[in-house]
């Protein structure tokens, strides 16, 4: 469909085109460290969630990620109440950090068509935001979430939403939640991607919902590195029964049961460089020093790196 162009939309181009320039060649720099490309470590603003969004981004440097993914309500309130988000991109800039993902494109896949188009201008706003904030990629969920959603229609949506995302610079990606009725496992969000026939068309991963939805972390093998946006990084327990976790039960890698190592491992042997993004809903952890909750998850997720023998940034101890 044509989409006009506007003074704000061409700074909001320009803006994007600089973050994909940024983002590929942050690829081709990536070092290479005990014969592995290093992989980026961003911190999902959830897991210090209480925090007013610009201490979140202070505390993001300050403890040695390399990014932040943020949230569609942040920015929304950010434009509302301030800074505003072209202000907020210049104070991410001045920080060093890059936004590999904005969360996201939510019922961005109603199962009507008469109510596809109402989505599709809802998705546009969002998506405009998150180009002036100058992240790389929005996530869309296949929501209003239901049992048997088309996966062919899905893509079909999927590839509208790419489509639009390329007119205004940002690469959408399909993510999948675990808990939902609907799309829930890895290999049904990948055949949403595939089926799209886009050749931007992308997933963002996570390890819980990979657990939670049943999804074999073998099947990671069998992909490119190139297909995972994101790769939302935690742990889960095992005293609670899989089909009963929920967002809460995320835990801090290392203080669950998934194989973190050889999951690490295979991602870095299909060639994805990262960002591996801590994303967490903690109630224990929103109630301490939120600098020390990110200084702590992203030396986690260097020891897991470390262990599986790939690089990684200094982190927290060593950040300039």
């Amino acid at each position: 469909m044509p989409y006009a162009i506007n003074r704000r939309q061409l700074f909001s181009g320009a803006t994007a085109l600089g973050a994909g320039v940024a983002a590929a060649s942050r690829a081709a720099a990536q070092p290479v460290a005990f014969g592995r490309p290093q992989m980026t470590v961003t911190l999902n603003s959830s897991t210090i969630r209480p925090a007013p969004l610009l201490d979140k981004i202070r505390i993001a440097r300050e403890a040695g990620y390399d990014g932040i993914e943020l949230w569609i309500d942040e920015l929304e309130s950010a434009e509302r109440d301030g800074p505003g988000v072209d202000e907020l991109h210049e104070i991410l800039h001045d920080h060093g950090l890059f936004v590999p993902n904005i969360i996201g494109l939510w019922n961005a896949m109603p199962a009507e068509e008469e109510a596809w188009a109402g989505a599709l201008e809802e998705s546009k706003r969002r998506m405009d935001l998150c180009v002036r904030v100058g992240a790389e990629h929005v996530a869309a969920i296949p929501q209003p979430d239901r049992p048997g959603i088309d996966i062919l229609w899905a893509a079909e949506k999927y590839r509208e939403l790419l489509d639009l995302g390329e007119t205004m610079g940002i690469t959408v990606a399909v993510e999948f939640i675990g808990f939902f009725q609907g799309v829930n496992r890895l290999g049904q969000a990948v055949a949403i991607a595939i089926e799209s026939r886009h050749p931007s068309a992308c997933v963002v991963a996570d390890t819980f919902h990979c657990f939670r939805g049943g999804s074999m972390f073998e099947g990671l093998q069998h992909l490119q590195g190139s297909v995972l946006a994101v790769m939302h990084f935690n742990d889960v327990p095992g005293d609670i029964p899989q089909s009963e976790q929920g967002d809460e039960h995320r835990l801090l890698p290392g203080d669950g049961i998934l194989p973190l190592v050889e999951i690490a491992t295979t991602l870095s042997d299909i060639g994805f460089a990262g960002p591996l993004s801590l994303e967490i809903f903690s109630q224990a952890l929103w109630e301490q020093d939120p600098l020390e909750v990110a200084k702590e998850g992203v030396r986690r997720i260097h020891r897991v790196l470390d262990d599986a023998g790939v690089g990684h940034s200094p982190g927290p101890d060593h950040h300039l």
